[in-house]
């Protein structure tokens, strides 16, 4: 049988959010490596693919996609569950959140992950500043009435792309110390929740990520690729 899924993937990369969405709606998949170590992101095969030079890519039937928001939008619309319906009451706080998680969160922790990029003259002061920006960022979000996808047991997109996101300022972009997700109880229960699905669970041993991946992260051990 043909797999209809091609993940192109690097551990502990943004690409770990549609692994976790393919494995919670049970599709099957296969998986590539991009060799981040070997700057296989700026290979022309992977440019092919994916223009930006970024991490994920999902190769389907209708072609590839790119965008991690849009490759869970995707999946959820084609496959049913995830998130709410085209129809239903709840889509719009559904897209929100999504394209909150997308255009907010998601931008201020490359800013802080590759200061030097975007403030080459003054890197320490955007990292400093990146850190300010994401407390208040998760403070918003811990405090959102309408984020009920935060305190369920179901499965979601948001919860897909959320849960890698509160690992990474426990690891990554330098002075890590600032960050503490006990500050945010409420996103420490979801982190909780979300690791011990069997999706996330499978997701982590496919990527070394350890036992409590989200609520008490650890630096990953991948059997394959670099995180960085």
């Amino acid at each position: 049988m043909t797999v209809p899924y091609r993940l192109h993937f690097a551990p502990d990369n943004a690409s770990l959010c549609i692994r976790l969405a393919l494995l919670e709606l049970g599709l099957p998949y296969e998986t590539v490596l991009v060799d981040r170590g070997q700057q296989g992101q700026r290979s022309a095969g992977y440019l092919a693919l994916n223009p930006n030079g970024l991490i994920p890519t999902l190769e389907t039937p209708d072609g590839p996609i790119f965008e991690t928001a849009a490759i869970l939008l995707w999946l959820a619309d084609r496959h049913g569950g995830l998130m709410a319906g085209p129809d239903a009451p709840q889509r719009g706080a559904d897209l929100k959140w999504l394209f909150w998680l997308s255009n907010t969160l998601h931008p201020a922790l490359r800013m802080l992950f590759y200061p030097e990029k975007h403030d080459p003259r003054n890197p320490d002061s955007l990292h400093a500043a990146s850190c300010t920006r994401i407390t208040g960022i998760l403070d918003v979000l811990s405090a959102a009435t309408d984020a009920d996808w935060l305190d369920r047991d179901a499965a979601s997109a948001h919860g897909c792309y959320l849960a890698p996101m509160l690992r990474w300022p426990a690891l990554y972009g330098g002075t890590t110390d600032w960050f503490d997700l006990t500050r945010w109880p409420r996103l420490v229960d979801f982190a909780h929740r979300v690791e011990t699905r069997p999706a996330s669970v499978a997701a982590a041993q496919a990527e070394g990520l350890g036992p409590t991946p989200f609520s008490a992260p650890r630096a990953p051990n991948p059997p394959e690729g670099s995180a960085t």
